[in-house]
């Protein structure tokens, strides 16, 4: 359906949900929130390769090539400039690196409580899967959007038609993809809240929570967190650890982790630790409001790395792509990318 209504060519290709995505490109605060939209349709069309990736993605594995000898990094250096990258941002700065093949780690402020912004949906994401994987949810589950589900910020689905349904699979993907905030809702209100509190306490998450649904401050149920927090709130370690168990395939099992962190390789948002990463394949998720700004990231280098950085109480609030906090974020990603891209080899 959603596919159908941006194919229209004839007359009709002004179509409601057209003209709505367009003006809202004109109205965007400057060229983040553009660059954003323009690749929704590409988000959007991702649904429909998800629903056969999993032939698709066991060919593409066998096809490819033998992954690169892991290597051991300079992690004193590393830490060294990924400080002085936090010491001069104007705001608070925590982060969180794994080294999984050699299972190395570091931290700054790893344990501290930091507001998640959308990162949070990755945690949702997780737990969508694991009750999946228990037979109490199906990713086919229909979910019917009404006008009183749809929220602002993030998404598209909030510009579609009133009585639209999209199954489980589909509200996961945009959810993570273009962070949609209706379709987290949505989610939520399938799950529920306490479910994903639950699940992170599960994976030994204690500090991992979503507080209530995006944009309804009302539906919070922990409020005095939700009011210092957010719409959710974690550590940079544990974020960390959330991601590794992915890559471990622990965080539900080696199936649907691998179906998640495909989701996880669409995410359209790239302004952060993609930023200067020279394109390399990465799991990812971010998170914005405007004193914050998270991600946290799977990549595939030399070796595989988990890198997560989280910032909050950030004195630059614009909304443009060059916010200081998104150029801090940036160049630890940058730096982090460096430290292990290494020499081109090819395991014995």
């Amino acid at each position: 359906m959603l596919l159908e209504t941006f194919a229209n060519k004839g007359p009709a290709s002004e179509t409601p949900l057209r003209m709505i995505f367009f003006a809202q490109l004109s109205t965007a605060s400057g060229y983040l929130q553009m660059r954003r939209h323009f690749r929704t349709v590409a988000a959007i069309a991702g649904i429909v390769s998800s629903a056969t990736g999993c032939a698709s993605q066991g060919a593409a594995q066998a096809a490819a090539p033998t992954r690169p000898s892991p290597i051991r990094a300079d992690t004193l250096a590393l830490r060294k400039q990924l400080d002085s990258i936090a010491d001069a941002h104007k705001g608070v700065v925590g982060y969180s690196v794994i080294d999984l093949d050699n299972d190395i780690r570091f931290s700054r402020r790893g344990d501290e409580k930091f507001p998640t912004a959308s990162l949070i949906k990755v945690p949702i994401l997780v737990t969508v899967y694991d009750l999946v994987a228990k037979g109490q949810l199906s990713l086919d589950d229909p979910l019917t959007v009404l006008k009183i589900d749809k929220v602002p910020g993030s998404g598209i689905i909030q510009h579609l038609k009133d009585g639209m349904i999209l199954p489980v699979r589909d509200a996961a993907w945009l959810m993570i993809t273009i962070s949609d905030n209706t379709a987290t809702n949505l989610l939520l209100d399938r799950i529920i809240i306490r479910r994903v509190w639950a699940k992170m306490d599960s994976l030994g998450l204690t500090q991992t929570r979503v507080h209530s649904k995006s944009f309804l401050r009302n539906s919070s149920v922990a409020m005095d967190s939700s009011v210092k927090y957010g719409l959710g709130v974690t550590t940079p370690n544990e974020m960390a650890r959330l991601f590794e168990l992915l890559a471990k395939g622990r965080a539900v099992n080696p199936s649907a982790d691998s179906a998640m962190l495909n989701v996880l390789q669409h995410t359209s948002s790239d302004m952060m630790m993609q930023r200067f990463a020279g394109g390399v394949r990465t799991a990812h998720k971010s998170g914005e409001t405007d004193q914050v700004r998270t991600e946290c990231s799977l990549f595939h280098l030399r070796n595989r790395i988990v890198a997560c950085v989280l910032t909050k109480e950030n004195t630059d609030r614009r909304w443009i792509v060059d916010n200081e906090a998104q150029l801090t974020v940036a160049r630890m990603g940058e730096a982090i990318v460096k430290a292990w891209r290494g020499p081109p080899t090819t395991a014995p």
